[in-house]
């Protein structure tokens, strides 16, 4: 199982507390994750990418494992420990302002 940390506003919206915990098959990627958690939390879908490109919205980061892999294609593979589940798949919302 995959586990996936949401921001609080994102957890409020799919109505869940703490970690999702996801069934990811194949290669565990960003898009894989996301096409899970869009499948299994259908009220998620444009929020964390957009509907028509699949981009990772401008306010979203995605970390694993300490490292930072918002800017990887969506493609690329996540770490070991992510898809054994001993690590969690961090979806963040960015800060902005001025």
């Amino acid at each position: 199982m995959i586990r996936v940390v949401l921001p609080p506003h994102l957890r409020k919206l799919a109505r869940v507390e703490g970690e999702v915990k996801l069934q990811v098959t194949g290669r565990v990627t960003q898009a894989s994750i996301l096409d899970a958690l869009e499948a299994n939390y259908p009220m998620l879908r444009g929020t964390v990418r957009d509907h028509v490109t699949g981009e990772r919205r401008p306010l979203v980061r995605f970390f694993a494992c300490q490292s930072d892999f918002s800017n990887e294609p969506p493609d690329f593979p996540l770490p070991e420990a992510v898809a054994r589940g001993s690590e969690p798949f961090l979806i963040v919302g960015a800060i902005a302002g001025g």
